[in-house]
């Protein structure tokens, strides 16, 4: 058979048999043997960055997925590079797959021809170029291999036109995935963690997007109700534990947090980190952030350990395995002699709930125009608790953060440390097509939202639906609000008299509304704040009868600072705090009457 025939085969094995791309003259070669086979489906783009963040968002969507990207020689490659790097950066396994120019021409300046495996080597586990047509299988078993084991992360196979033509003897009945290779800890490194929680007052675990790649959410919250230890997700990891739980202690961070997660942290003396990067935005300030208290580090890449700073102990583990010893240390506690029995932290974890009822930031605002804390307020009251939230980064996903309510893993869908504008759109029809019948809402800002306006139509196109909301303030807001070190208010207006608009919105530029309904798409604008909730329930209709992605414009006031700081003790907050419970009605705790009396 030809070597994309076996290729194709390949996928079906490994389950690997959603693909998103577009088809070129080097590619085609494998579309022809996906058509042949018709067991791989497909999703057309409009732009190969953006099936790369359809591929993403796929993977991110259920355990076990892998989504691939397709597309030719040249560009296609040098298109995906950002959404390589978007998956390397959160250790998520996607598959990239591009055409080349014939073997013979590669050193001869082709047309479309590029090193793509050198170009992508340093955000992906493996970047290869095949040369040899007999190598294809072994490529494609190495590279599913390779996503699968350690630390997850992405994969570019380039595929020169006429070795993906060139006939192979090849049995996919005898053909086998490698084996996975994912370290663990072992039970003399989990009872050392034990001892160290054993001394400890207040420890606090931070459970990281290592979990969620585990599919161990489960098992973190089992060990946390067994050892009674509040836990606080970074960014990543937010759904590993229900926000409601009573051991959930609130996000700790100095852009995306709540107040009393931080509260909770500064209060601690033992830290765990399980699946966790310590990243700059969860961390802030190092002094502060490790002042006073021990740390545990347990991470599935050696490299991660001592990455940041130095902790008092370090695991190498996939967090899963680490919960299973962990889990398996403290029953033995448990059961055992009472010398060995952890101490009692129910009076700590009754503090850090208590702490929920206060410092709430205000969010329900009657202002006009609207203020985004309303937005969130109506998006916790619209949508309840099975909807998926995807974002990506500015003050609409940080202020997200610090608002919105998230119950299960793979339920807050972030892409963490790159933060690509653009990559919304895109991921969240990828998650969409993960979680078919799912109430899938994408959270953008206007410029996050236009980068990748186009990919609308493919939603429109192969009937992918879900919500996107866009909170527009006509700014690139984050970037302006950092430019108030520089007392500068530069070049980061988007804000202009549309000529084809009218209205109290006409002066914010793009008409998003008019854009996404020529793409294919149903789209409403809310200019009021008390008729967001029936946007949201009028949109949520819009999508489930037409199954087209549903715009739902939100007109900002055009300057709001949302809180942030350098340090965890030294956050600044802009707006007034919550003074009565009326004034944060969706928080998950409400206020108390003393806190609302300080």
């Amino acid at each position: 058979m030809r070597a994309v025939d076996a290729i194709v085969l390949i996928l079906e094995k490994e389950g690997a048999t959603e693909t998103f791309g577009l088809p070129g003259a080097a590619i085609n070669p494998l579309y022809s043997a996906m058509r042949a086979h018709g067991g791989i489906r497909h999703t057309l783009a409009r732009h190969v960055e953006g099936a790369s963040h359809m591929a993403d968002g796929y993977t991110r969507a259920a355990a076990g997925n892998i989504g691939v990207c397709l597309g030719t020689s040249g560009p296609a490659g040098t298109d995906m590079i950002t959404g390589l790097y978007a998956a390397a950066a959160d250790s998520q396994p996607i598959l990239c797959i591009t055409g080349q120019a014939p073997v013979a021409v590669l050193d001869k300046e082709d047309f479309q021809a590029v090193d793509i495996a050198s170009i992508a080597a340093p955000v992906t586990k493996m970047a290869k170029t095949v040369l040899e047509a007999g190598q294809v299988p072994g490529v494609f078993q190495k590279a599913f291999g390779l996503m699968r084991s350690a630390r997850p992360g992405p994969v570019l196979i380039d595929l020169p036109i006429d070795v993906q033509q060139t006939e192979i003897d090849f049995d996919i009945d005898t053909y086998e995935p490698l084996p996975v290779e994912k370290p663990a800890a072992t039970s003399a490194q989990a009872e050392r963690i034990l001892d160290l929680i054993a001394a400890a007052k207040h420890p606090l675990i931070i459970a990281g997007g290592g979990i969620i790649n585990a599919d161990a959410s489960q098992r973190l919250v089992e060990f946390a109700e067994l050892t009674s230890i509040p836990v606080s997700p970074t960014l990543m990891g937010w759904g590993t534990i229900p926000d409601d739980h009573p051991l959930a202690a609130g996000m700790v961070g100095i852009q995306t947090h709540v107040r009393y997660g931080n509260a909770t942290f500064l209060d601690s003396d033992l830290v765990i980190g399980i699946g966790n990067r310590w990243a700059n935005r969860h961390t802030g300030d190092l002094s502060v952030y490790r002042k006073g208290r021990s740390f545990v580090h347990i991470d599935i890449e050696p490299t991660q350990i001592g990455r940041v700073f130095a902790p008092d102990y370090g695991v190498v583990s996939d967090a899963g395995a680490a919960l299973d010893a962990l889990l398996a240390a403290a029953r033995g506690r448990v059961a055992g002699p009472s010398e060995r029995a952890l101490p009692d932290f129910t009076e700590w974890a009754a503090q850090c709930t208590a702490r929920k009822s206060t410092e709430h930031r205000k969010t329900n605002y009657t202002e006009k125009p609207i203020k985004p804390q309303r937005v969130y307020q109506e998006m916790n009251a619209a949508f309840g608790e099975d909807v998926t939230y995807v974002s990506t980064i500015g003050l609409s996903q940080i202020a997200g953060a610090q608002m919105l309510h998230v119950y299960r893993p793979r339920h807050w869908i972030n892409a963490g440390q790159a933060g690509p504008l653009g990559w919304t759109g895109p991921a969240a029809l990828g998650v969409a097509t993960g979680k078919p019948g799912s109430t899938v809402v994408a959270l953008s800002g206007d410029y996050d939202f236009q980068f990748m306006i186009e990919e609308l139509a493919v939603g429109a196109q192969h009937r992918i639906p879900y919500v996107h909301v866009v909170v527009n303030n006509s700014y690139l807001g984050l970037i302006r609000q950092s430019q108030r070190g520089f007392e500068m208010d530069y070049q980061v207006s988007l804000a202009f008299d549309n000529i084809n608009s009218s209205g109290e919105s006409a002066g914010y530029g793009v008409d998003h509304v008019a854009v996404a309904q020529g793409l294919g798409c149903k789209a409403l604008r809310v200019e009021d704040p008390e008729l967001i909730g029936e946007g949201l329930r009028v949109a949520k209709e819009l999508m489930d009868e037409h199954q087209v992605p549903v715009v739902v414009e939100i007109i900002l006031e055009r300057v709001t600072n949302i809180s942030m700081g350098l340090a965890l003790d030294a956050i600044n907050e802009f707006d007034v705090l919550a003074q009565t419970p009326a004034d944060a009605p969706t928080a998950l705790t409400p206020l108390s009457e003393l806190a609302a009396t300080k």
